[in-house]
């Protein structure tokens, strides 16, 4: 992970974008991070939209809850129900 100023950031964003290649880049203001510049190669348009929608993050934060409180059911038991 790299970081850098707003005020210092004067390359084109290209450079940041092959940057994040390897690592994250970190922009901060007045040392408070601000954006964040990542890698989302072998990453899909539907998984950048659906990580990015609160409704769809609402949803996925609600069944983690339900998962803990309540348990799940384990892979191995579902691929014997189903016969896989």
């Amino acid at each position: 992970m790299s970081t850098i100023d707003l005020k210092d950031a004067k390359a084109p964003l290209f450079s940041y974008a092959k940057k994040a290649r390897k690592h994250r880049v970190i922009v901060t203001k007045d040392g408070r991070p601000v954006a964040a510049v990542i890698s989302l190669e072998n990453t899909d348009w539907e998984s950048v939209r659906l990580c990015m929608d609160p409704r769809f993050m609402a949803i996925i934060e609600k069944a983690r809850r339900r998962r803990k409180r309540e348990g799940g059911i384990p892979a191995a038991k579902l691929r014997r129900e189903f016969g896989l």
